[in-house]
C-alpha cells in the first residue's frame, strides 16, 4: 500500500518511513522539502493522489494553548480537506488529565477527527524513551538543565512506528488502546542517564498539571499494548 507520514523526519516519522519500506510499502514524506505545507495546505493534495492512509506525527514546539490548537487542528483540517483516505494521527497518553496548552491541542486534533468525515484512527502512546533528552533542552541555565518532575512509563519509538503502521495496513480503527513501555520511572532520573557533562535539577511545576504529571497522569489507566524495549535496552543500543 502507498503510506504518506506527515512529520517524516521527526523522532517518530523517521522510524515510521523506515518500517514502512521494511514492510514492502510506498513511502510518500509530506514535507516542505517535497513541496508540501502542511500548516497551510499547499501542495498537500497532489502529494496524497494514490495515497492509501497518511500517518500524522506531526508536532511544534510550543506550551501556548491557541498555537497548539492552530497547528494540530489545522493539519488535520488540511489533510481531510485533502482528500485523506484514512488518518492515523499519534496522540499522548493522559491528555484529559493533564491540561497544558501542548495537549490541548492534542485534544483538538483527536475532536476534529472524531467529528470529521475522513476515516481515521488514533493511537495515543507515553513518552519515548528519547523524550529524556529532549528534556535536558526546556530550560537551560548553564551547566544546568532544569527537567520537570514526572512518572512516565517510557517506551521506544521505534515501537510507537511499528503500532503505527500496523493502523495504516489495519484500516480505520477510531481510538485504539494506549501503548505504553515496559517500566514506569521518574523523567529527572532517565534525564540524568543521558546528561553527560550536564547538571540536572528536578523542577516540581506548579499547579494542577504540575500535579497530575507527578502523581501519574500521563501513566496509563487501563491494559493495552506494551513495549518490549526497556530504557537500558534503549541506552545500550544508541
Amino acid at each position: 500500500m502507498r503510506i504518506a507520514v506527515a512529520g517524516g523526519t521527526g523522532a517518530v516519522g523517521r522510524h515510521v518511513v523506515e518500517v514502512a519500506h521494511e514492510r514492502g510499502h510506498d513511502v510518500v514524506v509530506l514535507s516542505r522539502g517535497e513541496g508540501v505545507d502542511l500548516t497551510t495546505g499547499a501542495g498537500l493534495a497532489e502529494r496524497l493522489v494514490g495515497v492509501d492512509a497518511v500517518v500524522d506525527v506531526t508536532s511544534v514546539r510550543t506550551q501556548k494553548r491557541e498555537e497548539a490548537e492552530a497547528f494540530f487542528g489545522g493539519v488535520t483540517r488540511h489533510l481531510q480537506a485533502a482528500g485523506a483516505a484514512h488518518v492515523v494521527a499519534l496522540s499522548i497518553v493522559g491528555i484529559d488529565r493533564v491540561d497544558t496548552g501542548y495537549y490541548a491541542g492534542k485534544r483538538l486534533q483527536e475532536l476534529v477527527l472524531a467529528e470529521g468525515a475522513t476515516p481515521w484512527s488514533v493511537l495515543r502512546a507515553t513518552q519515548f524513551h528519547e523524550f529524556a533528552e529532549q528534556a535536558l533542552g526546556f530550560v537551560r541555565v548553564g551547566p544546568f538543565s532544569l527537567v520537570p518532575r514526572m512518572r512516565s512509563q517510557t517506551v521506544a519509538a521505534r515501537e510507537v512506528a511499528e503500532a503505527l503502521v500496523d493502523l495504516a495496513a489495519a484500516g480505520p480503527s477510531g481510538r485504539v488502546p494506549d501503548l505504553a513501555g515496559p517500566e514506569v520511572h521518574d523523567m529527572v532520573d532517565l534525564a540524568r542517564r543521558v546528561a553527560g557533562g550536564r547538571r540536572v535539577v528536578p523542577v516540581r511545576l506548579p499547579g494542577a498539571a504540575g500535579r497530575a504529571m507527578r502523581s501519574g497522569g500521563l501513566l496509563p489507566t487501563e491494559d493495552g499494548p506494551r513495549g518490549r524495549i526497556t530504557f537500558d535496552q534503549w541506552l545500550a543500543d544508541r
